[in-house]
């Protein structure tokens, strides 16, 4: 006997092997079906092409972006201020790659095709599943259109470079690289989401108005990726509130007067920067008319706030396949994980709960989609894209936490990158927007916007006779709606959530799987469960569920 066989402890068994890359479009029913069903079947190809990336390389590449987290330099080795931020390669290989497939121009390159933004969607999902920081900057540079075409000089300038597939990370001035990226800067110390108590003041260089350049000086609690080409931000004028185009290099190409104090030391997002900056005297373009900045810097607003929802049920999407993956290749008590009764029942609800947040956050893609060409589907992307935003990131949290103890020990570690998703997973409830934010967005939509009103229950009542239960509440939250009182803000919370999951059980018998729209109106709507994953009745098709969440 060998001294090494001699005083060998033990042999490693009974753990799963990695998770091999894989086709993150082809074993997902629910993204392939949502994509046909919401309008963006025709652009199959490019986002299927995605899939093998999104399930590979790009997943390798997150794990590296997110362990090689970003690093300030303010000034070069001589003394000289250069504000500028440093990056993994890794990030700017996702960022590459992501460009160069559509995930921040697909919708724009397309944007006469029906469908695009819902194409797009699904771009995102795939790409954030393997990473959620470079997602932030893909999602603004995409969001930031509708707001630029306030100021049509400036869209003309911009936008070819925002739509194009060419990624640049050079600090060089925006107009000389052929793809340019975006942020936003909203926020200050003393208002958070109350941004009409901003304090950065705006001063014209010449002349004012829409399209003139002015002198900022201010600051900005939270400066979203501040390496971006330039950023949206808002800053007080002699006529209110109003929306700039920030560059990071003035026009005559010198670095603006951006000052990067410090990043942020973030619970997660790891492979993003997030700064807090001073401005001294920067130079920004005024976007639309003088004291309408919310209004104008909102329309970008409702797109990022779709990418909240969007990339929530990405990642619980990921978080899913890790625990069906563990599930279905560790053994304790005799049977693999997959085959015990009780973490049947877990798997196949996260499987549930994950395919109802895809199937929201995709018919949310379609009314956005829709509302230059339809009135309707305008007036339901204004009430629902809250109500998805709200409920989807609400869900997301504990749906990882559960996920992440089907790995038991292993989930609390973070080369297993479950970890990660459940540091990232609080963040799209607080971007853009908190909870309370949206909720009372809805209810001020409900009150005020009878057409939003009207074609949130007419999408309701489009499926009706297809679940008893689902009727049933759609009548109920009718009459709850119909009887508002006083205390309905206070409460504003519990409507929400009820009209989010009437809403996923309407997206899933639309859908057609009978057995899983049943399943989820049955076990969410009507009452039928417990609080935790993993009380649905024995009646729940629990066999379909895990075997649709993945085919591994």
């Amino acid at each position: 006997m060998s001294i090494a066989d001699r005083f060998r402890s033990h042999d490693v068994n009974n753990q799963p092997p990695p998770l091999a890359p894989f086709d993150a479009y082809a074993t997902d029913p629910a993204l392939r079906e949502a994509l046909a069903r919401e309008g963006g079947g025709w652009a199959e190809s490019q986002v299927a092409a995605y899939g093998p990336i999104a399930g590979g390389e790009a997943m390798a590449l997150g794990v590296a972006a997110n362990a090689n987290r970003p690093t300030l330099r303010a000034f070069d080795r001589y003394g000289h201020r250069i504000d500028e931020v440093e990056f993994h390669p890794a990030y700017h290989r996702l960022m590459e790659l992501a460009i160069e497939h559509g995930v921040s121009g697909f919708a724009w390159r397309n944007v006469r095709r029906e469908g695009a933004h819902v194409a797009r969607a699904a771009l995102m999902y795939l790409h954030n599943q393997a990473d959620q920081g470079t997602s932030c900057p893909l999602t603004m540079t995409y969001a930031c259109v509708p707001s630029l075409e306030h100021q049509p000089d400036l869209a003309r300038e911009w936008t070819p470079r925002i739509a194009a597939t060419a990624y640049d990370g050079r600090s060089v001035p925006a107009k000389v690289k052929q793809g340019n990226t975006i942020g936003m800067g909203m926020t200050e110390k003393q208002g958070g989401s109350d941004v009409r108590t901003n304090t950065t003041r705006a001063t014209p260089v010449v002349v004012a108005g829409a399209g003139q350049l002015y002198e900022l000086v201010g600051h900005k609690w939270f400066f979203s990726a501040p390496m971006s080409d330039a950023h949206l931000v808002l800053a007080q004028t002699d006529d209110g509130l109003s929306c700039f185009l920030l560059p990071r290099f003035a026009p005559d190409g010198t670095r603006n007067a951006v000052r990067i104090q410090r990043l942020k030391d973030k619970l997660g997002d790891w492979s993003n920067a997030s700064a807090e900056v001073e401005f001294h005297g920067a130079l920004a373009w005024m976007v639309g008319d003088p004291g309408h900045g919310l209004q104008t810097i909102l329309q970008m607003v409702a797109l990022t706030r779709q990418d909240c929802c969007i990339g929530s049920a990405s990642i619980m999407r990921q978080a899913l396949v890790r625990a069906v993956h563990h599930a279905r290749h560790r053994r304790a008590f005799g049977k693999l994980l997959v085959e015990q009764p009780l973490m049947r029942n877990v798997l196949a609800e996260l499987a549930l709960e994950s395919e109802a947040a895809t199937a929201l956050a995709f018919r949310v893609a379609r009314a956005v989609d829709a509302s230059p060409r339809d009135a309707r589907e305008r007036a339901l992307a204004r009430i629902i894209t809250a109500i998805g935003k709200y409920w989807v990131c609400k869900r997301c949290p504990p749906f990882v936490a559960e996920a992440l103890e089907c790995l038991g020990g292993n989930g609390y570690v973070e080369e297993f990158d479950v970890a990660r998703l459940f540091r990232q997973s609080p963040l799209n409830s607080i971007w853009e927007g908190s909870g309370n934010i949206q909720c009372l967005d809805v209810l001020r939509a409900m009150r005020k916007e009878p057409a939003a009103r009207e074609a949130l229950f007419a999408e309701l009542d489009g499926v009706r006779g297809g679940n008893r239960v689902l009727d049933a509440e759609v009548a109920s939250l009718r009459k709850l709606v119909a009887e508002e009182s006083a205390e309905m803000e206070g409460s504003s919370r519990r409507l929400v959530e009820r009209l989010g999951m009437a809403l996923q059980g309407a997206c899933l018998v639309r859908g057609g799987n009978v057995a899983i729209a049943d399943a989820f109106c049955e076990s969410r709507i009507g009452r039928g469960h417990g609080v935790a994953f993993g009380t649905l009745p024995p009646s729940a098709p629990m066999a379909a569920l895990i075997e649709r969440a993945w085919a591994e």
